[in-house]
């Protein structure tokens, strides 16, 4: 598979060792956005390293969120418990 071409969404699940549900619920919920892939009718077709990057991206925001709930739930030891 070329990295440069554009691929199916059976393609993407199989790259990334995922099921097809869970590419569309990544398309859904935002995870991939619309910039990453072209749709013609009910066909999408996407490049690999533009979904990387959006799953990557994604990955960090939700690492940095994390960081930031864990950061705020830790008492700091001006306050009573």
């Amino acid at each position: 598979m070329t990295e440069d071409k554009y691929v199916t969404l059976q393609d993407v699940a199989k790259h990334f060792s995922v099921s097809v549900s869970a590419v569309r619920s990544w398309m859904r919920t935002g995870v991939i956005p619309e910039k990453s892939y072209l749709r013609a009718g009910n066909a999408f077709r996407f490049r690999i390293p533009e979904v990387e990057t959006a799953l990557r991206e994604y990955s960090a925001q939700r690492a940095a969120q994390k960081a930031a709930a864990m950061t705020k739930a830790e008492p700091t030891p001006d306050q009573d418990l």
